[in-house]
C-alpha cells in the first residue's frame, strides 16, 4: 500500500533535483554579476520588464525572496514579495538622484543574493519585522540601478512600471517553486536551492570586490 506513494515521491524528488541542477548550472556560469549595466537606447514597458530578467543577480535575489516567503509560510508568503517592489521604487528614486555610489551598491546587491540564499539554506524563520527590514534594505539596493537607467528610457514611467511588474512575476515564480518543493524531503530541496543561490551570491560578491 505504501509503495506507490513512495515511488511517486521519489519521481518528484528526482524531477526537483533536476530543476536544482539546472539552476546551479545556469547561474554558476553567469558571465557577469554586474548585469544591471545596459548600453544602448531603452524603450518603455518592454525594456523595463526585460531588465530584471537580464541581470542574474537581480533575478536570483527576486527568486530568493519568493522562496523564503514560501518556506516561512503564513503572512510571509505575501508580505515579503509585496514589500520588495514597493521599497525598490524608493531605491529607484535614490538612483535617479545619485545619492548612493555605484560600487558599494553592486557589493550590496551581491551580498543580498548571498544572504537570502543562506537564510533559505538555513531554513531561518526570522521574526516578521526582521525579515521585512532585511528585505527593505536589499530592495533599496536593487532599486538604485533601475533608477539610474530610468531617465535614459524613451518612457521612464512605463520603464519603471515594467521592471516593478517583472520583479513581481519573479517573486510569484519563487513562491511557486518554494511551495512545490516544500513538501518534498521535509523541505531539504528548498534548502539545497538556497545553498546554490548563496554559492552564486558568493561568486557575485567576489566579482564585485575585485571588479
Amino acid at each position: 500500500m505504501t509503495l506507490p506513494p513512495l515511488k511517486s515521491q521519489m519521481r518528484r524528488s528526482l524531477a526537483m533535483a533536476r530543476i536544482i541542477a539546472f539552476f546551479i548550472a545556469a547561474f554558476s556560469f553567469a558571465p557577469s554579476a554586474n548585469a544591471h549595466v545596459m548600453d544602448g537606447p531603452l524603450g518603455g514597458f518592454g525594456s523595463g520588464f526585460g531588465h530584471p530578467l537580464a541581470g542574474f543577480d537581480h533575478l536570483l535575489a527576486m527568486l530568493a525572496v519568493g522562496l523564503w516567503g514560501a518556506q516561512m509560510g503564513g503572512r510571509s508568503v505575501w508580505t515579503l514579495p509585496a514589500t520588495f517592489p514597493l521599497i525598490m521604487c524608493l531605491g529607484g528614486v535614490f538612483g535617479m538622484l545619485g545619492l548612493l555610489p555605484e560600487a558599494p551598491v553592486q557589493i550590496g546587491i551581491a551580498l543580498s543574493v548571498l544572504v537570502l540564499g543562506a537564510v533559505i539554506a538555513a531554513a531561518w524563520r526570522a521574526p516578521e519585522w526582521l525579515a521585512l527590514g532585511l528585505i527593505a534594505v536589499f530592495a533599496v539596493l536593487h532599486g538604485v540601478p533601475h533608477g539610474i537607467l530610468a531617465p535614459r528610457a524613451a518612457d521612464p514611467a512605463a520603464f519603471t512600471v515594467g521592471f516593478v511588474v517583472s520583479t513581481g512575476v519573479i517573486h510569484v515564480i519563487g513562491i511557486a517553486i518554494g511551495a512545490g518543493l516544500k513538501p518534498i524531503l521535509r523541505g531539504k530541496l528548498v534548502q539545497a536551492l538556497g545553498a546554490a543561490i548563496a554559492a552564486t551570491g558568493l561568486w557575485f560578491l567576489v566579482q564585485a570586490l575585485i571588479g
